[in-house]
């Protein structure tokens, strides 16, 4: 049995598809199991003892490639893909990107949710097999609902933390020792992800320093401000706000983020990638949701693990050049009241 799984990007929709990975390697051990990503995403699944093979994709740099060059990078990627030589693939995107890719890889059953089901519903079309989603609402179970088709085993629903990215480098060993210093010295350490994909899911930052500062006079807490690629003015905000009380710690590397999750009490942050990350590892968080639906994008199985204020317009799945109304309804006594919650039942 091969199996083609394609997911191209982006972090947060990655994670989420691990318990499909978990699942099909739990009914198949002997099954080879390859994954199509985005190759700016590939390091997050290098070295995952479920995958035999990353495929990588560089869809985001063919517009921006010379013609030539987009055509023979699109020949290559077409290639791999067929020669995995899949017996069945799923196009876990739902849209024309991810079923076109699908498609490519020749497999005799390409399986995809339906129509209706679909980010872009005209692309059911490259799909020879559809699965209409039915109950499901959050985006890990409509992942595993596609597994229907071979009648395969979903529960206990298993994103595999421990499996994912578990060595940090040696480059990061200072830093590591010092976080598992202060857990042993009794401090919690609480890491902050300040950044999200649309500025409409971003919490401002001035609030995220200000519950760094409670967080630290209340419980003696280390605070860290994940420094993502991008986002580095935007944690310099934080710091700035904390008074001292929160400081940056760079995660550019997945490794490095996945150390610093692995040893953090909790994860403050909004519906974006690092904090699902967190999640599927197995670290506590603490998820700011507005424009998107928390039954959705929450953290799965964790209903007390996300803050939303419902208003009529929440859930709207805008995106916006700055926080939406229902996000700033969680004001920072509110979130820090949480948070501290959070810390003392891990002291």
């Amino acid at each position: 049995m091969k199996i083609l799984l394609v997911r191209t990007s982006a972090l947060g929709d990655i994670v989420h598809c691990l318990p499909v990975l978990t699942a099909l390697r739990r009914e198949w051990p002997d099954a080879e199991i390859a994954w199509a990503v985005e190759e700016v995403w590939a390091p997050l699944l290098e070295g995952h003892p479920d995958i035999d093979r990353l495929i990588p994709v560089r869809s985001k740099a063919w517009r921006k490639m010379p013609p030539l060059t987009a055509w023979l990078d699109i020949r290559r990627c077409s290639r791999e893909l067929r020669s995995f030589g899949a017996d069945v693939t799923f196009d876990l995107m739902g849209n024309h990107k991810g079923a076109l890719l699908a498609r490519w890889s020749r497999a005799p059953r390409i399986i995809g949710a339906a129509r209706a089901d679909r980010r872009e519903s005209s692309s059911a079309v490259w799909v020879k097999e559809t699965v209409a989603l039915g109950g499901a609402v959050h985006a890990v179970d409509k992942a595993l609902a596609l597994l229907g088709p071979l009648d395969v085993e979903t529960d206990p629903v298993d994103f595999g933390g421990d499996r994912l990215l578990p060595s940090p480098p040696a480059f990061a060993t200072p830093l590591v020792e010092e976080l598992d210093a202060l857990r042993t010295a009794g401090r919690p350490v609480v890491s902050i992800q300040a950044g999200a994909g649309w500025a409409s899911k971003t919490w401002p930052a001035d609030w995220f320093g200000e519950v760094a500062r409670g967080l630290s006079r209340e419980t003696g807490a280390d605070v860290r401000v994940l420094l993502a690629p991008g986002e580095e003015h935007l944690a310099e905000r934080v710091v700035a706000a904390s008074e001292g009380a929160a400081r940056t710690v760079p995660t550019f590397d997945f490794r490095v983020l996945a150390a610093v999750l692995r040893r953090s009490d909790l994860l403050l942050g909004g519906d974006t990638g690092p904090l699902h990350l967190a999640h599927a590892l197995g670290t506590p968080v603490l998820c700011l949701i507005g424009p998107t639906d928390p039954a959705r994008n929450g953290p799965y199985g964790d209903p007390d693990g996300v803050a939303f204020r419902q208003l009529p317009c929440s859930y709207c799945y805008k995106r916006f050049d700055e926080p939406k109304a229902c996000l700033l309804q969680l004001t920072p006594r509110m979130v820090l009241r949480r948070a501290l919650a959070h810390c003392r039942t891990r002291m």
